[in-house]
């Protein structure tokens, strides 16, 4: 993927992604990649979110590949069923790593205003990276959410939530499933042509 043809897009989840996090390491290391601000990180308002990713991706003509994480992942759904089609267009594709279920026993409260999780297929091309043990959503709720979406999935072994807590500043790795989702967007493209 050409660098100067797509700008990233960086959707933390719930309390942001702090500067040892691997979205904020990303963010600096993607070329063209800015991280989508909400008023507040602590207590998200479902409808402020949404239209913070809205605003962020109308700012721009720039086609935009989001990289989504936990709540990030279900705010990208919720905007993705409401959104202009015109705003929509410009998203070239999403990674959506660490799918917080918001609809699961036990959800934190501020998380519950985001339910329920939008069923309907994403119009862009996406891949959804979930954990095997993952605290905020179970391997089957994570492959259920990639069928809604239309995402291709891929579940990994003893990742957790895919954060610094689970050791996951860098995440070097991850920049393979970012890779595989530009082949996808590449694909699709070729195909519009």
């Amino acid at each position: 993927m050409r660098s100067q043809a797509i700008r990233y897009l960086i959707l933390p989840g719930w309390q942001g992604s702090p500067e040892e996090h691997w979205q904020s390491h990303w963010q600096r290391s993607l070329p063209n990649a800015s991280r989508v601000e909400q008023a507040d990180w602590d207590t998200p308002d479902r409808a402020s979110w949404v239209a913070a990713l809205e605003r962020a991706i109308d700012a721009e003509r720039t086609p935009a590949i989001l990289i989504a994480h936990s709540l990030g992942c279900v705010t990208v759904a919720h905007w993705a069923a409401q959104s202009d089609p015109d705003v929509l267009r410009r998203v070239r594709g999403a990674l959506l790593v660490a799918p917080a279920d918001v609809q699961r026993p036990g959800c934190p409260e501020p998380l519950k205003g985001f339910a329920p999780i939008p069923r309907d297929q994403l119009p862009f091309p996406s891949l959804l990276v979930g954990s095997d043990n993952d605290h905020a959503a179970s391997p089957a709720r994570a492959m259920e959410m990639a069928r809604d979406w239309g995402s291709e999935a891929a579940i990994l072994t003893g990742a957790g939530h895919i954060n610094v807590k689970s050791g996951h500043h860098r995440w070097e790795q991850g920049f393979a499933h970012l890779y595989r989702l530009q082949g996808r967007v590449e694909e699709s493209a070729r195909k519009r042509a």
